[in-house]
């Protein structure tokens, strides 16, 4: 089992920048893939970015490309999402995700998942 925990949400204007992170315990998650999420309300949970376990390859959902760079710490066990140029667009709760069994770009396709942490942007 693995239990990921996510930190550093908050709420900042437009324009500025956010660094989110993500805590693996239970299981090492360097031989997973990473991904992040992000649910605003009333809407679906969307996928922002992926990077991939063995090749650290990443991608990103095309309105976030180029703003938000996805990292992750194999000796910590962590993986990251560095935000810049926040837009209002961008307020959800974003959630870090271990382990896909499919395609990456949907939420079903991941086994573990954490509580998710809020982002707010104020325009």
């Amino acid at each position: 089992q693995v239990k990921l925990v996510e930190s550093g949400g908050g709420e900042v204007q437009t324009g500025g920048s956010l660094r989110l992170s993500c805590a693996a315990s239970g299981r090492d998650i360097s031989s997973y893939s990473v991904a992040w999420f992000r649910q605003a309300p009333g809407k679906v949970r969307e996928f922002v970015a992926r990077i991939a376990w063995n090749t650290g390859d990443t991608t990103y959902t095309p309105v976030v490309e180029g703003r938000f760079t996805i990292a992750r710490n194999n000796a910590e066990n962590t993986a990251s999402l560095q935000m810049n140029s926040l837009k209002p667009e961008d307020t959800a709760v974003y959630y870090c995700a271990v382990y896909s069994v499919g395609p990456y770009d949907s939420a079903g396709d991941w086994m573990y998942w954490g509580q998710g942490t809020q982002v707010t942007v104020s325009s």
